[in-house]
């Protein structure tokens, strides 16, 4: 029938929700790979100029809003 069955514990790793969340098939040589499908910034769900970092995607503007967090952060740290 052309079907997978993930086991739970892997399920719950990635936190795919029932009928909602997808996954991707990648293979390389001889080994398949599984990923979560994530089309979308993982903060607000834009598809606008998206970035990827450790297999996870970004859009510049929540990018930029971290960039502004960390300097923040880095002010307050060197006042102390």
């Amino acid at each position: 029938m052309g079907r997978i069955v993930l086991p739970m514990e892997i399920r719950r790793l990635l936190h795919l929700v029932d009928d909602k969340s997808f996954v991707e098939f990648y293979t390389e040589a001889d080994t398949v790979i599984l990923k979560k499908y994530a089309p979308a910034c993982i903060f607000c769900d834009s598809a606008d100029n998206m970035i990827e970092y450790s297999g996870m995607k970004i859009c510049k503007r929540c990018l930029e809003k971290m960039n502004g967090i960390a300097a923040e952060m880095k002010e307050q740290f060197e006042e102390q």
